[in-house]
């Protein structure tokens, strides 16, 4: 599921709108209140008609869907909440709850991997020395990021 304010609207929309719409099960309109509610309800409409175009050869038996919600107000709350447990039910039943989980565990390994490997090696105080001068001459176009990646990678891995 994905939300989004309604403070983002126009241009602003139309920057972020097409890579929620590929993954969004759901895209929820905040904000639907006040001097926001016009706001909230052309977002809602732009979403409605990505996804009806990017999302409409989809094998999925969700269809996604956009709904607003006032937080000040509580409107629409209650629905958001009752199509999140239809749609959860709905893939607990067909098992691809449980498969996203799984998928999602490898990913979140990986990222932790990410995480642990990046923050050792900016902490290094030989490569942290080493990365600054790289980075300057990356920016300047002295040397390629290939170049410069691998270079720090092997004093890291050399040390």
């Amino acid at each position: 599921s994905s939300g989004i304010n309604a403070e983002y609207g126009g241009d602003e929309l139309q920057g972020i709108k097409k890579g929620i719409v590929e993954v969004a099960d759901m895209v929820i309109v905040t904000k639907a209140d006040g001097n926001l509610k016009t706001a909230a309800r052309l977002a809602k409409t732009e979403y409605s008609r990505a996804l009806r175009l990017l999302r409409s050869h989809s094998d999925d038996s969700w269809t996604p869907f956009v709904m607003t919600v006032s937080s000040l107000s509580g409107e629409g709350l209650g629905e958001v909440w009752e199509e999140m447990c239809e749609y959860k039910q709905g893939k607990v039943a067909n098992g691809q709850f449980l498969e996203r989980r799984r998928r999602q565990r490898l990913t979140w390994l990986w990222g932790h991997v990410q995480d642990y490997l990046l923050d050792t090696l900016t902490c290094d105080p030989h490569v942290k020395e080493l990365m600054a001068r790289l980075e300057q001459n990356v920016l300047s176009g002295r040397v390629m990021p290939g170049a410069a990646a691998k270079e720090i990678l092997t004093t890291f891995l050399n040390r």
